[in-house]
């Protein structure tokens, strides 16, 4: 299939218009192959000042434009995407080396999530002056909810089209215009974004997306003139975003990193426990923020568990995203794939106990990693306690539900968790004392635009998602009115 949102000669969507990128050049790669897709231009600081600018401009109109207008682009913004279903699929084979099935829940996921935010959006409009009781008759209270601003907003490569889903259609829903910089290493989904903004007519400046890498991001988190910045990314990059903002005192909105817990109790059935504990940290080759890549099984039914979940480990499908039949691809640039690389080599020397994978294959050509396994992980060990993000499990065991519920806890994060239990009352107590935003209960983890996405602890700031990521691009306003004839 000949798929033209691989092929781009102007790598900025800046003002309404396509232009050419003025900074470095950035190669876009295939990492199943190794091979360049394309090469695109970053923006200038420049560049990225004339996108703030085009941003503030566009927003007094914007945020008058009212919710059920705005509503409207973003209903089209989600048929934009359907109708582009395809080759985003292929985009998202080739350039984040995702399996056929992967590529497609992130579409579906990016398009669920302009329409829920478009009934947000038209929902606002009754939320406006809303009455506040005074205790003093004298006087008549009412809010609104107004949008912050012009928001600078920076995307990771794990899941392009979806973080970008997640920022841009409550931003818009709220009323504010945006400055998005795309990951260095996968921006040809955010791309579309532009086709999409351009196709419908939406207004000059609202949506602006450049590709870039850190000298683009670096201009826009110092920028004086966004009123917000929005980042989701590694712990490193946050904390440096965060201490920029806080030079002037900057609103920030920060999605970070996890360790997170699967607890499986001896009741679990063995089959669905195993099916969950390999989509936890095997899906999207456990590139994922949410990655319960902490295995804490029940003692006594380790002996049943264990050699069924190696087992399904080993058969395991590895290969290019085009091969049938495949269940994870490669990682997705280089980068990442020396470090997973080098930390299976630490692995080895420290001595750790492997049950699966832990070498890549000699020769291989592509970014490949085996989903691996290691057990009996001790709990001051990095891999115990840092995030690899790729597919690395690590497993230890409790005795007591106590001491699941301590381990499960016992983590500089607070994103995610799984409980997995045929006692649903157990797994609800349990549940209720993780310290952790998102906890699902015998599930994969699914995620609806209806529900809150962020963490507790060193995972971040903010929610993202549900009224909640609606909430994050709005400000309070209490207006106080006194009755001069009373």
């Amino acid at each position: 299939m000949h798929n033209p949102l691989l092929e781009r000669s102007l790598s900025l969507y800046s003002k309404g218009e396509f232009i050419a990128g003025e900074g470095e050049e950035i190669v876009v790669y295939d990492p199943s192959t190794t091979q360049a897709i394309t090469t695109l231009k970053a923006a200038s600081t420049p560049q990225v000042e004339q996108a703030i600018e085009a941003a503030n401009a566009a927003f007094p109109a914007w945020r008058e434009l009212g919710g059920h207008q705005r509503a409207e682009y973003l209903r089209q913004i989600a048929q934009g995407l359907e109708q582009r279903r395809e080759y985003l699929i292929d985009v998202q084979m080739r350039n984040n080396g995702k399996p056929r099935f992967e590529a497609d829940i992130d579409v579906s996921d990016a398009i669920a999530t302009f329409n829920y935010y478009a009934e947000q959006a038209e929902q606002l409009e009754a939320k406006q002056n809303k009455p506040v009781d005074l205790p003093d008759p004298s006087y008549q209270g009412q809010t609104r909810l107004e949008p912050v601003g012009a928001v600078g907003m920076i995307v990771p490569w794990n899941f392009p089209l979806v973080t970008s889903a997640w920022k841009i259609a409550p931003a818009l829903a709220a009323g504010c215009t945006i400055v998005l910089k795309t990951s260095e290493y996968t921006p040809l989904a955010e791309l579309v974004y532009a086709d999409i903004a351009q196709a419908i007519g939406l207004p000059s400046g609202v949506l602006n997306i450049l590709t870039g890498a850190a000298t683009t991001g670096i201009a826009i988190t110092q920028s004086k003139k966004l009123a917000k910045l929005s980042f989701t990314g590694s712990n490193l990059i946050g904390s440096r975003v965060m201490q920029t903002a806080a030079q002037r005192c900057q609103p920030v909105s920060l999605e970070l990193g996890g360790k997170s817990a699967i607890v499986v109790f001896k009741d679990a059935p063995i089959e669905p426990a195993v099916e969950q504990i390999i989509a936890g940290i095997f899906f999207n080759c456990g590139q994922m923020c949410s990655a319960t890549s902490r295995l804490l099984v029940e003692r006594s039914c380790a002996e049943t568990l264990m050699p069924a979940l190696v087992e399904r480990t080993r058969n395991i499908k590895l290969g290019s995203p085009f091969t049938e039949g495949v269940e994870m691809g490669p990682l997705s640039n280089l980068p990442q794939y020396q470090k997973v690389t080098g930390l299976l080599k630490q692995a080895q020397q420290d001595g750790l106990e492997c049950l699966a994978g832990g070498e890549v294959a000699a020769n291989q050509t592509g970014w490949f990693v085996p989903p691996t396994i290691y057990d009996h992980i001790d709990r001051n060990h990095p891999f115990w306690r840092e995030e690899i993000f790729g597919p690395v499990l690590v497993v230890t065991y409790f005795d007591t539900e106590a001491e699941a519920i301590e381990l499960a806890n016992d983590s500089d994060y607070g994103l995610v968790a799984t409980v997995i239990s045929a006692d649903l009352e157990q797994a609800q107590r349990v549940a209720n004392q993780i310290w952790a935003g998102h906890i699902w209960i015998n599930s994969p983890q699914v995620i609806f635009p209806q529900t809150a996405w962020g963490g507790f602890k060193g995972s971040g700031i903010g929610r993202e998602l549900g009224p909640w990521g609606l909430s994050a691009y709005l400000g309070v306003k209490h207006i106080s009115v006194y009755d001069t004839q009373g």
